[in-house]
């Protein structure tokens, strides 16, 4: 019988330990405070936050978030490259004796990561239902004491969240790299040709670089603007309902929660149509607008080249701007509620009237345009991969 501690398979039995151990820092640089709102690093970045907040031009704040992007992006690139690598040399090879185990390291790195769904779904789920506590605390117009020990807890599901949302971009980091290699291979068997690289050096093959990035970008824009929109349209219903009923402020009438259900249920559906659209149809447009440009200037697989690049810098600017957008809105919102406990002069104070204007910044930040991105980067990959054959 073969010995198991010299199979291939140790090797990837590793590889899937090893994902618990290296994406245990990811979070790290997401939680800006801990879960009694207090700065989580000695004071140093809590201050740096809460000036940010006070300031929202501040630099400091912009460097505190800034640099959050960094931690995570090496631990991204040491885990896929010791994936790859501890495949590769596990000894798995194909019936010509080339190495084959480098993307199924990776594949088994992935999975091993994922692993943790359980782990990371308690985390995530903590976050909303605290902060609905909190919500039902101020409606059902509990004492003040009991919405201190609720503050303490949607505090700590912010954190929560932003450690799974952490775990959300390291997945679509490692399941795009693998759509991504399997496109080139589907490529490479529709063209019956060889296509192992993307030389962004050739003209089209950047600029199809530029639009990724460009998307990405205005995917979030579009992400924030319907958050935007539909805050007002909420606003403008409080304030009519205020006129309209003027009880509501001494409780002596109710308001109509249902027709502010009714807002935010409708909008959310028609205020993404338009990200979602930009999101299916630009690498579509994209690929068959070069295909006819290859076809003219004799170039067969400039579309699914070009296509290949645009895929390849989405990826890398919606990771670094998916863990900006979770960080900044999770410090902003942990901020304010610093602030809340009595910090800096409490509520009321302009500190705090500047964290509010930070929070609603921020509330868009980590909750809409942050995790849209981990959905939009595996969502290109998938469509790429779906369309490969149009762009041939």
């Amino acid at each position: 019988m073969k010995d198991l501690r010299t199979s291939p398979w140790i090797y990837l039995k590793r590889k899937a330990h090893m994902e618990h151990i290296t994406f245990r820092p990811f979070p790290v640089r997401n939680e800006s405070f801990d879960g009694t709102g207090k700065p989580y690093r000695g004071g140093d970045y809590g201050k740096e936050v809460i000036m940010g907040t006070y300031n929202l031009s501040s630099i400091l704040y912009v460097h505190f978030v800034l640099e959050s992007t960094a931690l995570p992006v090496l631990v991204i690139s040491v885990s896929i490259i010791s994936a790859f690598w501890l495949g590769r040399t596990s000894g798995l090879v194909d019936e010509t004796g080339n190495p084959t185990g480098g993307l199924f390291g990776t594949a088994v790195a992935t999975m091993g990561m994922l692993s943790t769904a359980a782990y990371v779904l308690t985390m995530d789920m903590f976050g909303p239902i605290a902060d609905n506590a909190g919500g039902i605390v101020e409606m059902s117009q509990q004492p003040e004491s009991v919405r201190e020990i609720t503050d303490i807890l949607d505090a700590v599901g912010n954190t929560t969240k932003a450690i799974t949302k952490g775990f959300a971009i390291g997945s679509a980091a490692l399941a795009s790299f693998l759509l991504f290699s399997a496109y080139m291979d589907e490529v490479a068997a529709f063209a019956q040709v060889s296509f192992e690289q993307v030389d962004i050096a050739i003209l089209e093959v950047f600029v199809g670089g530029l639009l990724g990035s460009m998307l990405i970008f205005l995917f979030s824009a579009w992400a924030c603007a319907a958050v935007g929109h539909t805050a007002q349209e909420v606003v403008n219903e409080v304030r009519r309902q205020f006129i309209e009923r003027p009880g509501i402020m001494d409780y002596s009438e109710k308001p109509d929660y249902g027709r502010c259900v009714a807002i935010v249920a409708s909008a959310s559906l028609r205020e993404m149509i338009k990200p979602g659209a930009l999101a299916i149809f630009t690498p579509i447009v994209v690929g068959f607008v070069f295909k006819l440009l290859g076809r003219l200037t004799g170039h067969p697989l400039l579309g699914a080249k070009v296509v290949a690049s645009m895929l390849m810098f989405a990826t890398v600017s919606g990771i670094l701007i998916a863990l900006f957008l979770n960080t900044a809105g999770g410090a902003w919102d942990n901020a304010k509620k610093y602030i809340e406990t009595g910090a800096l002069g409490g509520k009321g104070s302009d500190f705090h009237k500047a964290a509010i204007t930070g929070d609603t910044v921020g509330d868009p930040f980590k909750d809409t345009a942050g995790p849209s991105l981990h959905v939009l980067i595996k969502m290109l990959a998938t469509i790429t991969l779906v369309m490969a054959p149009i762009f041939l």
